[in-house]
């Protein structure tokens, strides 16, 4: 049988469920048999508030180079990935300093991260720049069926004072598309799979209730159209459907079990949808890679943002063997206790952010993966987190965006760079040009 020409906007579709499909061989030529310069480059960032311990983060390495085969302990995970991977020394977020304004780096740490700019100092009257997700999303989004996605792994609030006289708003999102709308992040990863798998909030409780006790996977809603379009591929894409599927209802099934965990405990109203953020962080942080990931592999959207803590947050990180806080340890004071304790953290949350890679790689897309056609962004609006400095951020740019970057290494850039230089760059690689954004001086170059 010859394979079958698939439109890559091609849905499988059930009752109320309509399943993006993953890029097939047989999907149109101009896209599917493209070499990797010809997939769509994606584009996401993923955050950690409160700074990091540098010292554990750095490679000892004295000039620009191949990144060494072991590295510090923070960033040790990387090592796996090595030659995906860049580490990018001396960027600088300008518009996270006081800037005459004083107490409030937390606020600013996050509403400057992505939008270079620095935000106003209010409550109710709060303006930053646009951010460069919303940049991308704004000229390329309409390619997609989401201009972007919002994610987290930790709920906050919009509204009241945060940090110093600066907005809840400005701590919370680290998305903003306007100068004065902040895009909130999603952690709920029901909402984030309804959305992308389509699934619908009943407003009826009655009804949302029976929904709840009968509902059928979504998969068992599509299974015989999976199976007339598997009957017509070729054994390739026979293979990848059935390991896409497999994945979506690995996603859907714990979710499921999460929902269920909270039924036994009676924690659930017939009110409001079944909470399905799961007791521990790494589940949940993988549930939204997943997520992240299943929206990039469909096409669903190419640019998004996931915000693993909030600025300030208190979260103890248990599984890490920290019961304190997090951001109260990080004003450390030199204390040799504390610092190991952030320490612990800052490898944890590495440790989450290398499923997500783990994950793209897995994905191949023509003659490459996922991760090759792909720009990710992992860091922070603060480096020293005691004393709250925003120079010499830790930056981690993995992927080859479409074979544009030169993974495998660390570069040291000049100090006090604008973070917005690397923006620059990474917009035009997304086809999303702009001269300038923020405080940005050029494009950065050597990447």
């Amino acid at each position: 049988m010859t394979p079958r020409s698939l439109d890559r906007r091609m849905f499988l579709r059930g009752a109320g469920t309509a399943l993006a499909l993953p890029w097939l061989d047989a999907m149109v030529p101009a896209f599917a048999r493209a070499a990797a310069s010809g997939a769509p480059c994606r584009m996401a960032f993923v955050y950690v508030p409160n700074g990091i311990i540098m010292e554990q983060w750095w490679p000892a390495m004295t000039q620009n180079g191949p990144l060494p085969a072991e590295l510090p302990r923070i960033t040790a995970p990387l090592a796996a990935y090595r030659d995906d991977v860049q580490l990018l020394g001396g960027l600088t977020c300008n518009g996270g300093r006081a800037l005459g304004d004083g107490p409030g780096d937390h606020g600013r740490a996050g509403a400057s991260y992505l939008t270079a700019t620095h935000p106003k100092k209010a409550v109710k009257d709060i303006h930053t720049g646009v951010s460069v997700d919303q940049i991308a999303a704004q000229q390329i989004g309409s390619q997609t069926r989401f201009a972007s996605l919002e994610l987290g792994c930790e709920d906050g609030v919009m509204g009241g004072n945060c940090d110093n006289g600066y907005s809840c708003a400005y701590s919370n999102s680290l998305s903003w598309r306007t100068s004065q709308t902040p895009m909130p992040p999603e952690v709920r990863p029901r909402a984030v799979f309804d959305r992308l798998f389509g699934g619908d909030f009943d407003p009826d409780p009655v009804h949302r209730a029976k929904a709840r006790k009968y509902r059928a996977s979504i998969l068992d809603v599509i299974l015989s159209d999976a199976q007339r379009l598997k009957n017509s591929l070729g054994k390739a894409d026979q293979a990848k459907l059935d390991e896409y599927l497999f994945a979506v209802r690995d996603i859907e099934q714990r979710i499921q079990k999460t929902e269920k965990e909270y039924e036994s405990r009676g924690e659930v109203s017939i009110l409001a949808p079944a909470p399905s953020v799961p007791d521990t962080m790494t589940e949940h942080s993988r549930l939204m890679f997943d997520l992240l990931t299943m929206a990039f592999q469909t096409n669903a959207t190419r640019v998004a943002t996931l915000a693993l803590a909030l600025e300030q947050s208190t979260r103890p990180y248990r599984e890490a063997g920290v019961a304190e806080g997090h951001h109260g340890l990080t004003h450390h004071m030199g204390d040799a206790e504390k610092i190991e304790k952030v320490a612990r953290i800052n490898r944890f949350h590495m440790d989450c952010f290398t499923y997500l890679l783990d994950r793209m790689k897995a994905v191949r897309e023509g003659d490459g993966t996922l991760l090759d056609h792909s720009m990710i962004v992992y860091g922070s609006g603060i480096s020293n987190g005691n004393e709250h400095h925003h120079h010499n951020l830790p930056v981690v740019l993995a992927g080859r965006g479409n074979g544009s970057l030169r993974p495998g290494r660390y570069v040291q850039y000049a100090a006090e760079t604008p973070m917005a230089n690397l923006f620059v760059g990474m917009l035009g690689r997304m086809g999303a040009t702009v001269e300038r954004m923020g405080d940005s001086t050029q494009e950065l170059t050597n990447l």
